[in-house]
Protein backbone atom coordinates (compact mmCIF):
# COMPACT_ATOMS: atom_id res chain seq x y z
CA UNK A 1 0.00 0.00 0.00
CA UNK A 2 1.41 3.34 -0.99
CA UNK A 3 0.63 6.95 -0.46
CA UNK A 4 -0.16 9.65 -2.82
CA UNK A 5 2.11 12.07 -0.99
CA UNK A 6 5.76 11.74 -0.88
CA UNK A 7 5.18 12.60 2.80
CA UNK A 8 4.27 10.60 5.80
CA UNK A 9 4.24 10.77 9.96
CA UNK A 10 6.08 8.25 11.93
CA UNK A 11 4.34 7.40 15.35
CA UNK A 12 5.94 6.39 18.48
CA UNK A 13 3.77 4.38 20.65
CA UNK A 14 5.00 3.77 23.67
CA UNK A 15 2.21 1.52 25.67
CA UNK A 16 2.08 -0.49 29.02
CA UNK A 17 2.55 -4.13 27.03
CA UNK A 18 3.77 -3.38 23.87
CA UNK A 19 6.27 -0.33 22.05
CA UNK A 20 4.96 0.14 18.51
CA UNK A 21 6.30 2.35 15.43
CA UNK A 22 3.64 3.41 13.11
CA UNK A 23 4.03 5.16 9.32
CA UNK A 24 1.01 7.16 8.58
CA UNK A 25 -0.26 8.95 5.32
CA UNK A 26 -1.54 12.91 5.99
CA UNK A 27 -4.54 11.04 5.64
CA UNK A 28 -4.48 8.60 8.43
CA UNK A 29 -4.24 5.37 6.08
CA UNK A 30 -1.57 2.90 7.75
CA UNK A 31 1.17 2.42 5.93
CA UNK A 32 3.60 0.50 8.07
CA UNK A 33 3.53 -0.92 11.51
CA UNK A 34 6.21 -2.49 13.90
CA UNK A 35 5.56 -3.64 17.25
CA UNK A 36 7.18 -5.65 19.87
CA UNK A 37 5.67 -6.42 23.32
CA UNK A 38 6.82 -5.48 26.49
CA UNK A 39 7.17 -7.28 29.99
CA UNK A 40 5.65 -6.24 33.38
CA UNK A 41 7.51 -7.42 35.80
CA UNK A 42 5.77 -7.65 39.45
CA UNK A 43 8.91 -8.53 41.61
CA UNK A 44 5.73 -7.77 44.95
CA UNK A 45 2.44 -8.02 45.54
CA UNK A 46 0.93 -4.59 44.62
CA UNK A 47 4.21 -3.27 42.48
CA UNK A 48 4.27 -3.10 38.49
CA UNK A 49 7.78 -2.36 36.79
CA UNK A 50 9.73 -2.47 33.47
CA UNK A 51 12.80 -2.04 32.32
CA UNK A 52 13.94 0.87 30.77
CA UNK A 53 16.45 -0.10 28.73
CA UNK A 54 13.97 -2.80 27.09
CA UNK A 55 11.95 0.08 26.19
CA UNK A 56 14.79 1.99 24.67
CA UNK A 57 15.88 -0.60 22.96
CA UNK A 58 12.55 -1.65 21.34
CA UNK A 59 11.88 1.64 20.43
CA UNK A 60 14.81 1.88 18.40
CA UNK A 61 14.06 -1.19 16.88
CA UNK A 62 10.81 -0.54 15.64
CA UNK A 63 11.35 2.94 14.35
CA UNK A 64 13.96 1.98 12.48
CA UNK A 65 12.40 -0.90 10.71
CA UNK A 66 9.48 1.40 10.14
CA UNK A 67 11.63 4.21 8.50
CA UNK A 68 13.38 1.42 6.39
CA UNK A 69 9.93 1.17 4.87
CA UNK A 70 9.21 4.16 4.50
CA UNK A 71 12.22 4.59 2.28
CA UNK A 72 11.79 1.49 0.16
CA UNK A 73 8.35 3.44 -0.51
CA UNK A 74 9.76 6.72 -1.18
CA UNK A 75 8.27 8.66 1.47
CA UNK A 76 9.81 11.54 3.29
CA UNK A 77 9.24 11.41 6.82
CA UNK A 78 8.05 15.00 7.98
CA UNK A 79 8.24 14.32 11.72
CA UNK A 80 7.76 11.85 14.91
CA UNK A 81 5.21 12.33 17.06
CA UNK A 82 5.42 10.94 20.86
CA UNK A 83 2.72 8.86 22.72
CA UNK A 84 3.40 7.22 25.72
CA UNK A 85 1.89 4.99 29.04
CA UNK A 86 1.03 8.08 31.17
CA UNK A 87 2.48 8.16 35.12
CA UNK A 88 4.94 5.26 34.42
CA UNK A 89 8.28 7.00 36.25
CA UNK A 90 12.00 7.28 35.81
CA UNK A 91 14.57 9.21 37.12
CA UNK A 92 18.48 8.49 35.09
CA UNK A 93 21.41 10.19 35.66
CA UNK A 94 21.89 13.24 33.58
CA UNK A 95 25.37 12.62 32.40
CA UNK A 96 25.05 9.20 31.56
CA UNK A 97 21.03 8.56 30.87
CA UNK A 98 20.90 5.34 32.95
CA UNK A 99 18.09 4.94 35.07
CA UNK A 100 18.79 4.64 38.40
CA UNK A 101 15.69 2.22 38.85
CA UNK A 102 13.50 0.20 37.01
CA UNK A 103 10.40 2.43 35.49
CA UNK A 104 7.34 1.89 38.49
CA UNK A 105 4.20 1.43 36.10
CA UNK A 106 1.02 3.55 36.09
CA UNK A 107 -0.49 -0.15 37.66
CA UNK A 108 1.78 0.22 40.68
CA UNK A 109 -0.02 0.18 44.32
CA UNK A 110 3.32 0.06 46.22
CA UNK A 111 2.50 4.13 48.02
CA UNK A 112 -0.82 3.35 48.67
CA UNK A 113 -0.73 3.71 52.32
CA UNK A 114 1.30 6.61 51.71
CA UNK A 115 -1.32 8.14 49.48
CA UNK A 116 -3.91 7.40 52.61
CA UNK A 117 -1.96 9.35 55.03
CA UNK A 118 -1.45 12.56 52.33
CA UNK A 119 -5.87 11.82 52.34
CA UNK A 120 -6.20 11.86 55.97
CA UNK A 121 -3.73 14.75 56.76
CA UNK A 122 -6.36 16.45 54.56
CA UNK A 123 -4.66 17.82 51.44
CA UNK A 124 -7.17 16.23 48.94
CA UNK A 125 -8.97 19.49 48.31
CA UNK A 126 -5.99 21.29 47.63
CA UNK A 127 -4.41 19.19 45.54
CA UNK A 128 -7.50 18.66 43.57
CA UNK A 129 -7.78 22.49 43.36
CA UNK A 130 -4.04 22.64 41.51
CA UNK A 131 -3.96 19.76 39.32
CA UNK A 132 -7.13 18.11 38.78
CA UNK A 133 -6.73 14.79 40.56
CA UNK A 134 -7.26 12.82 43.45
CA UNK A 135 -4.71 11.50 45.47
CA UNK A 136 -3.55 8.01 44.59
CA UNK A 137 -0.72 5.46 43.81
CA UNK A 138 -1.38 5.89 40.28
CA UNK A 139 -0.04 9.61 39.72
CA UNK A 140 3.75 10.37 39.44
CA UNK A 141 4.31 11.53 42.64
CA UNK A 142 4.67 9.19 45.59
CA UNK A 143 6.53 7.14 42.84
CA UNK A 144 9.29 9.66 42.74
CA UNK A 145 9.25 10.36 46.83
CA UNK A 146 9.51 6.45 46.35
CA UNK A 147 12.20 6.33 44.18
CA UNK A 148 14.82 8.94 46.58
CA UNK A 149 13.78 7.31 49.44
CA UNK A 150 14.70 3.96 48.40
CA UNK A 151 17.57 3.90 45.79
CA UNK A 152 20.88 4.77 47.90
CA UNK A 153 21.80 7.78 47.00
CA UNK A 154 19.07 8.64 44.89
CA UNK A 155 18.24 11.77 47.28
CA UNK A 156 21.61 13.50 47.66
CA UNK A 157 22.04 13.21 43.60
CA UNK A 158 18.78 14.86 42.74
CA UNK A 159 19.10 17.88 45.34
CA UNK A 160 22.89 18.26 43.58
CA UNK A 161 21.05 18.25 40.39
CA UNK A 162 22.58 15.29 39.31
CA UNK A 163 19.65 13.29 38.23
CA UNK A 164 16.23 13.83 36.23
CA UNK A 165 12.89 13.21 36.50
CA UNK A 166 10.59 11.44 33.25
CA UNK A 167 7.60 9.89 32.30
CA UNK A 168 8.38 7.71 29.28
CA UNK A 169 7.85 10.48 26.63
CA UNK A 170 10.05 12.40 28.30
CA UNK A 171 12.89 9.50 28.67
CA UNK A 172 12.56 8.56 24.94
CA UNK A 173 13.02 12.07 23.96
CA UNK A 174 16.04 12.72 26.24
CA UNK A 175 18.01 9.41 24.75
CA UNK A 176 16.79 10.70 21.03
CA UNK A 177 17.65 13.77 21.04
CA UNK A 178 21.21 12.38 22.98
CA UNK A 179 20.10 14.25 26.24
CA UNK A 180 19.87 17.79 24.65
CA UNK A 181 16.19 18.10 25.78
CA UNK A 182 14.75 17.11 29.20
CA UNK A 183 10.89 18.06 28.76
CA UNK A 184 8.14 16.92 28.61
CA UNK A 185 4.30 18.13 27.26
CA UNK A 186 1.26 19.26 29.08
CA UNK A 187 -0.88 16.19 28.86
CA UNK A 188 2.11 14.17 30.83
CA UNK A 189 2.59 17.03 33.03
CA UNK A 190 -0.71 17.07 34.35
CA UNK A 191 -0.39 13.56 35.43
CA UNK A 192 2.27 14.05 37.83
CA UNK A 193 0.19 15.22 40.69
CA UNK A 194 2.91 18.33 41.11
CA UNK A 195 1.53 20.38 37.83
CA UNK A 196 -1.08 23.40 38.24
CA UNK A 197 -2.82 22.61 35.35
CA UNK A 198 -4.92 25.78 35.92
CA UNK A 199 -1.69 28.23 35.53
CA UNK A 200 0.18 25.59 33.70
CA UNK A 201 3.69 25.46 35.57
CA UNK A 202 5.10 23.26 38.35
CA UNK A 203 3.52 23.81 41.69
CA UNK A 204 6.23 24.70 44.29
CA UNK A 205 3.80 24.02 46.78
CA UNK A 206 3.31 20.53 45.60
CA UNK A 207 6.62 20.21 45.04
CA UNK A 208 7.46 20.75 48.65
CA UNK A 209 4.63 18.53 50.11
CA UNK A 210 6.34 15.46 48.18
CA UNK A 211 9.72 16.22 48.88
CA UNK A 212 10.66 16.31 45.27
CA UNK A 213 14.09 18.40 44.36
CA UNK A 214 12.65 21.02 41.60
CA UNK A 215 15.72 20.28 39.43
CA UNK A 216 14.53 16.59 38.68
CA UNK A 217 11.40 18.11 36.68
CA UNK A 218 11.19 18.48 32.60
CA UNK A 219 10.79 21.91 30.81
CA UNK A 220 6.86 21.64 29.57
CA UNK A 221 5.57 22.27 26.21
CA UNK A 222 2.54 22.46 24.35
CA UNK A 223 1.52 19.20 22.63
CA UNK A 224 2.63 20.96 19.50
CA UNK A 225 5.93 22.04 19.73
CA UNK A 226 9.70 21.64 18.60
CA UNK A 227 10.92 19.53 20.76
CA UNK A 228 13.95 18.58 19.19
CA UNK A 229 15.92 16.80 16.68
CA UNK A 230 16.75 13.08 16.70
CA UNK A 231 20.28 12.08 16.76
CA UNK A 232 20.97 11.14 13.00
CA UNK A 233 23.32 7.92 13.78
CA UNK A 234 20.36 6.51 15.56
CA UNK A 235 17.51 6.87 12.87
CA UNK A 236 19.52 7.53 9.93
CA UNK A 237 18.55 11.33 10.00
CA UNK A 238 18.54 14.36 12.25
CA UNK A 239 14.24 13.98 12.25
CA UNK A 240 11.89 16.61 14.22
CA UNK A 241 9.58 15.71 17.04
CA UNK A 242 6.96 17.82 16.59
CA UNK A 243 4.19 16.35 18.66
CA UNK A 244 4.28 14.92 22.16
CA UNK A 245 1.10 13.64 24.29
CA UNK A 246 -0.11 10.93 26.86
CA UNK A 247 -1.51 8.10 25.25
CA UNK A 248 -5.25 9.17 26.22
CA UNK A 249 -4.93 12.71 25.08
CA UNK A 250 -3.42 11.46 21.72
CA UNK A 251 -6.27 9.33 21.42
CA UNK A 252 -8.91 12.31 22.34
CA UNK A 253 -7.07 13.74 19.43
CA UNK A 254 -7.09 11.14 16.85
CA UNK A 255 -10.97 10.40 17.43
CA UNK A 256 -11.47 14.23 16.26
CA UNK A 257 -13.45 15.37 19.93
CA UNK A 258 -12.64 18.98 19.61
CA UNK A 259 -15.86 19.93 20.53
CA UNK A 260 -16.96 20.48 24.26
CA UNK A 261 -19.17 16.92 25.66
CA UNK A 262 -17.54 14.76 22.78
CA UNK A 263 -15.71 11.42 24.24
CA UNK A 264 -13.31 8.93 23.76
CA UNK A 265 -12.81 5.30 25.33
CA UNK A 266 -9.72 3.29 24.72
CA UNK A 267 -10.06 0.31 25.44
CA UNK A 268 -6.38 -1.35 26.09
CA UNK A 269 -4.46 -2.44 29.18
CA UNK A 270 -7.31 -0.17 31.19
CA UNK A 271 -9.72 1.63 29.68
CA UNK A 272 -9.59 5.58 29.40
CA UNK A 273 -12.86 7.86 28.87
CA UNK A 274 -12.01 11.27 28.35
CA UNK A 275 -14.82 14.10 27.85
CA UNK A 276 -13.75 17.08 25.97
CA UNK A 277 -15.15 20.22 28.78
CA UNK A 278 -13.78 22.99 26.78
CA UNK A 279 -11.16 25.92 28.00
CA UNK A 280 -12.30 26.37 31.50
CA UNK A 281 -10.90 24.26 34.32
CA UNK A 282 -14.15 22.31 36.08
CA UNK A 283 -13.71 19.81 38.99
CA UNK A 284 -16.15 16.67 39.32
CA UNK A 285 -18.43 16.06 41.44
CA UNK A 286 -18.57 12.39 41.17
CA UNK A 287 -14.62 11.65 41.77
CA UNK A 288 -13.40 11.92 38.09
CA UNK A 289 -10.52 13.78 37.32
CA UNK A 290 -9.53 17.29 35.82
CA UNK A 291 -7.16 16.75 33.29
CA UNK A 292 -5.53 18.79 30.52
CA UNK A 293 -6.65 17.43 27.37
CA UNK A 294 -4.29 19.28 24.66
CA UNK A 295 -2.95 22.65 24.29
CA UNK A 296 -2.31 23.44 20.63
CA UNK A 297 -1.66 27.16 20.19
CA UNK A 298 -1.73 28.47 23.43
CA UNK A 299 -5.60 26.64 22.58
CA UNK A 300 -5.44 24.42 26.10
CA UNK A 301 -8.88 22.46 26.50
CA UNK A 302 -9.42 20.42 29.41
CA UNK A 303 -10.88 16.76 29.89
CA UNK A 304 -12.88 15.40 32.63
CA UNK A 305 -11.37 11.68 32.82
CA UNK A 306 -12.42 8.20 34.20
CA UNK A 307 -9.90 5.24 34.35
CA UNK A 308 -10.19 1.48 34.41
CA UNK A 309 -7.54 0.09 35.57
CA UNK A 310 -7.81 -3.15 34.28
CA UNK A 311 -9.41 -3.99 30.61
CA UNK A 312 -7.50 -6.39 28.46
CA UNK A 313 -5.40 -7.38 31.32
CA UNK A 314 -8.14 -9.65 32.54
CA UNK A 315 -8.26 -11.15 28.89
CA UNK A 316 -4.24 -11.78 28.87
CA UNK A 317 -4.84 -12.97 32.72
CA UNK A 318 -7.52 -15.29 31.69
CA UNK A 319 -5.31 -16.61 28.81
CA UNK A 320 -1.68 -16.93 30.57
CA UNK A 321 -2.36 -17.26 34.20
CA UNK A 322 -5.82 -19.75 33.90
CA UNK A 323 -5.63 -21.12 30.53
CA UNK A 324 -8.75 -20.61 29.77
CA UNK A 325 -7.98 -19.10 26.59
CA UNK A 326 -5.49 -19.87 23.19
CA UNK A 327 -5.56 -16.15 22.56
CA UNK A 328 -7.80 -12.91 22.84
CA UNK A 329 -9.54 -13.29 19.72
CA UNK A 330 -11.20 -16.50 21.19
CA UNK A 331 -12.65 -14.75 24.14
CA UNK A 332 -15.68 -13.88 21.43
CA UNK A 333 -16.92 -17.18 20.14
CA UNK A 334 -16.35 -18.67 23.65
CA UNK A 335 -18.58 -15.85 25.17
CA UNK A 336 -21.50 -16.14 22.48
CA UNK A 337 -21.58 -20.05 23.27
CA UNK A 338 -23.59 -19.37 26.42
CA UNK A 339 -26.98 -17.17 26.47
CA UNK A 340 -26.14 -15.03 29.73
CA UNK A 341 -23.58 -14.88 32.29
CA UNK A 342 -25.30 -17.30 34.20
CA UNK A 343 -25.17 -14.81 37.55
CA UNK A 344 -21.67 -14.85 36.86
CA UNK A 345 -19.39 -11.02 37.63
CA UNK A 346 -16.19 -10.64 37.25
CA UNK A 347 -14.91 -7.81 38.97
CA UNK A 348 -11.72 -7.11 37.60
CA UNK A 349 -9.78 -5.12 40.72
CA UNK A 350 -6.45 -6.30 40.02
CA UNK A 351 -4.64 -3.29 40.85
CA UNK A 352 -7.31 -1.74 42.84
CA UNK A 353 -10.63 0.26 41.30
CA UNK A 354 -10.47 3.33 39.73
CA UNK A 355 -13.12 6.14 38.90
CA UNK A 356 -15.54 6.43 40.49
CA UNK A 357 -14.74 4.52 42.90
CA UNK A 358 -10.34 5.27 44.05
CA UNK A 359 -10.28 2.29 45.76
CA UNK A 360 -6.47 1.43 45.79
CA UNK A 361 -6.92 -1.65 47.71
CA UNK A 362 -9.54 -3.27 46.42
CA UNK A 363 -8.99 -6.89 44.91
CA UNK A 364 -10.22 -8.62 41.84
CA UNK A 365 -13.20 -11.03 42.51
CA UNK A 366 -15.24 -13.64 40.08
CA UNK A 367 -19.19 -13.45 42.31
CA UNK A 368 -21.79 -15.61 41.48
CA UNK A 369 -20.54 -18.95 40.89
CA UNK A 370 -22.37 -22.26 40.82
CA UNK A 371 -22.21 -25.45 39.87
CA UNK A 372 -23.48 -24.87 36.75
CA UNK A 373 -20.70 -22.26 35.93
CA UNK A 374 -18.29 -22.75 33.67
CA UNK A 375 -15.66 -21.59 31.35
CA UNK A 376 -17.56 -19.65 29.17
CA UNK A 377 -19.51 -17.96 31.83
CA UNK A 378 -16.40 -16.34 33.71
CA UNK A 379 -15.05 -15.17 30.23
CA UNK A 380 -18.34 -13.64 29.38
CA UNK A 381 -18.33 -12.19 32.69
CA UNK A 382 -14.97 -10.65 31.98
CA UNK A 383 -16.18 -9.19 28.82
CA UNK A 384 -19.51 -7.72 30.30
CA UNK A 385 -17.26 -5.80 32.95
CA UNK A 386 -16.00 -3.75 29.87
CA UNK A 387 -19.41 -2.69 29.78
CA UNK A 388 -20.58 -2.22 33.40
CA UNK A 389 -17.42 -0.10 34.17
CA UNK A 390 -18.19 1.90 31.00
CA UNK A 391 -21.44 2.80 32.37
CA UNK A 392 -19.95 3.84 35.78
CA UNK A 393 -18.09 6.24 34.14
CA UNK A 394 -20.47 7.71 31.29
CA UNK A 395 -22.95 7.94 34.15
CA UNK A 396 -21.20 10.50 36.12
CA UNK A 397 -20.08 12.06 33.02
CA UNK A 398 -23.56 12.69 32.25
CA UNK A 399 -24.17 14.00 35.56
CA UNK A 400 -21.15 16.33 35.47
CA UNK A 401 -21.71 17.37 32.27
CA UNK A 402 -23.33 20.78 30.48
CA UNK A 403 -27.05 19.60 29.68
CA UNK A 404 -26.06 21.49 25.97
CA UNK A 405 -23.08 19.95 25.37
CA UNK A 406 -22.24 17.10 22.36
CA UNK A 407 -22.45 13.94 24.86
CA UNK A 408 -26.03 15.11 26.02
CA UNK A 409 -27.14 15.94 22.28
CA UNK A 410 -25.75 13.64 20.17
CA UNK A 411 -25.41 10.68 22.96
CA UNK A 412 -22.40 8.98 20.68
CA UNK A 413 -19.02 7.40 22.48
CA UNK A 414 -16.11 6.99 20.23
CA UNK A 415 -14.33 4.02 21.00
CA UNK A 416 -10.57 2.52 19.83
CA UNK A 417 -7.94 0.34 21.30
CA UNK A 418 -8.15 -3.71 20.97
CA UNK A 419 -11.11 -4.81 22.52
CA UNK A 420 -13.00 -2.48 19.81
CA UNK A 421 -12.45 -5.16 17.49
CA UNK A 422 -14.47 -7.47 19.42
CA UNK A 423 -17.92 -7.25 18.32
CA UNK A 424 -19.76 -9.13 21.46
CA UNK A 425 -17.71 -5.91 23.52
CA UNK A 426 -19.34 -3.45 21.55
CA UNK A 427 -22.40 -4.37 21.39
CA UNK A 428 -23.00 -5.07 24.79
CA UNK A 429 -21.03 -1.83 25.80
CA UNK A 430 -23.78 0.03 23.50
CA UNK A 431 -26.66 -2.03 25.41
CA UNK A 432 -25.56 -1.28 28.89
CA UNK A 433 -24.77 2.52 28.39
CA UNK A 434 -28.03 2.90 26.57
CA UNK A 435 -26.11 4.90 23.72
CA UNK A 436 -24.69 4.72 19.89
CA UNK A 437 -20.98 3.34 20.22
CA UNK A 438 -18.77 4.42 16.82
CA UNK A 439 -15.41 2.40 15.84
CA UNK A 440 -13.43 4.79 13.66
CA UNK A 441 -11.59 3.73 10.67
CA UNK A 442 -8.55 4.44 11.71
CA UNK A 443 -8.36 2.26 14.73
CA UNK A 444 -4.92 3.30 16.00
CA UNK A 445 -6.19 6.51 17.07
CA UNK A 446 -3.40 7.01 19.79
CA UNK A 447 -0.72 6.65 17.40
CA UNK A 448 -2.78 8.49 15.01
CA UNK A 449 -3.26 11.25 17.55
CA UNK A 450 0.25 11.61 17.90
CA UNK A 451 0.90 11.87 14.26
CA UNK A 452 -1.93 14.10 13.64
CA UNK A 453 0.22 16.48 16.54
CA UNK A 454 3.34 16.32 14.21
CA UNK A 455 1.44 17.14 11.28
CA UNK A 456 0.54 19.97 13.03
CA UNK A 457 3.94 21.35 13.41
CA UNK A 458 5.27 20.39 10.25
CA UNK A 459 2.44 22.26 8.63
CA UNK A 460 1.12 19.09 7.02
CA UNK A 461 -2.40 19.77 9.03
CA UNK A 462 -2.85 24.11 8.88
CA UNK A 463 -5.14 23.27 11.94
CA UNK A 464 -8.40 20.83 13.72
CA UNK A 465 -10.25 20.98 11.10
CA UNK A 466 -7.53 19.32 9.08
CA UNK A 467 -7.78 15.72 11.62
CA UNK A 468 -11.45 16.17 11.89
CA UNK A 469 -12.51 16.10 8.30
CA UNK A 470 -9.55 12.35 8.22
CA UNK A 471 -12.05 11.30 11.07
CA UNK A 472 -14.64 8.68 9.65
CA UNK A 473 -17.20 5.77 11.48
CA UNK A 474 -16.69 2.26 10.04
CA UNK A 475 -18.78 0.61 12.38
CA UNK A 476 -21.68 1.43 14.59
CA UNK A 477 -23.55 -0.42 17.28
CA UNK A 478 -27.13 0.53 18.54
CA UNK A 479 -28.30 -0.53 21.48
CA UNK A 480 -31.05 -2.90 21.38
CA UNK A 481 -31.33 -4.46 24.83
CA UNK A 482 -34.67 -4.15 26.78
CA UNK A 483 -34.65 -1.24 29.73
CA UNK A 484 -35.70 -3.66 32.17
CA UNK A 485 -33.03 -6.37 31.20
CA UNK A 486 -30.34 -3.70 31.45
CA UNK A 487 -31.09 -2.46 34.52
CA UNK A 488 -30.91 -5.87 35.82
CA UNK A 489 -27.63 -7.09 34.51
CA UNK A 490 -26.45 -3.22 36.18
CA UNK A 491 -27.49 -3.87 39.12
CA UNK A 492 -25.78 -7.46 40.11
CA UNK A 493 -22.77 -5.42 38.38
CA UNK A 494 -22.92 -2.78 41.41
CA UNK A 495 -23.85 -6.03 43.96
CA UNK A 496 -20.20 -7.66 42.96
CA UNK A 497 -19.01 -4.15 43.28
CA UNK A 498 -19.62 -3.84 46.52
CA UNK A 499 -18.03 -7.39 47.99
CA UNK A 500 -14.77 -5.90 46.80
CA UNK A 501 -14.65 -2.70 48.22
CA UNK A 502 -12.89 -2.01 51.40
Amino acid sequence: MTSKSRFALLAIDQGTTSTRAILFSETGELLSVRQKTLALLCPRKGWVEQQPETIWNDTLQVSRAVIEDAQQQGLTIAAIGIANQRETTLIWDRKTGQPVYNAIVWQDRRTADDCVKLENAGYGSSITEKTGLLIDPYFSATKIAWILDHVPDARSRAESGDLAFGTIDSFLLWRLTGGKVHATDMTNASRTMLYDITHQRWDNDLIRLFNIPAALLPDVKANVADFGQTLPDLLGAAYTIGGMAGDQHAALIGQACFESGMIKATYGTGCFALMNIGSDFKTSRNKLITTIGYCINADTHYAFEGSIFNAGTVIQWLRDNLGLLADAPQSEAITLSVPDNNEVYFVPAFTGLGAPYWQPQARAAITGLSRESHRAHIVRAALEAQGYQSRDLIDVMMADCDSESWLQKNGVLRIDGGMAGNTFVCQFLADMIDRVVEVPAVMESTAWGAAALAGLQSNIFMDLADISGNWSCARRYEPVMDASERQALYAGWKDAVKRVLK
